[in-house]
């Protein structure tokens, strides 16, 4: 998956609303995940598979541990 960060943030947003039901329009770059947007370590694993489905590349959780915010995760998936 060789995207550009906008349609990286596009895609992770979109599996957010449809996973989480989460309205797009608190799916701000800077938005925490725990914090902000209500994600548990489940939502998260749950988020990192659906990820997985779409670039097709081996995810590392370890690689996601450090992830704050939305921007943390579309950073981290520009970088697989």
């Amino acid at each position: 998956m060789k995207k550009n960060r906008t349609e990286v943030e596009e895609y992770i947003k979109e599996i957010l609303v449809e996973l989480f039901e989460i309205d797009k329009e608190e799916l701000k770059p800077e938005a925490k995940l725990y914090e902000d947007l209500d994600i548990d370590s489940i939502d998260a694993v749950e988020m990192l598979i659906e990820i997985k489905k779409t670039i097709k590349e081996d995810i590392n959780p370890e690689q996601f541990s450090d992830a704050k915010t939305l921007q943390d995760i579309v950073d981290i998936v520009i970088q697989l």
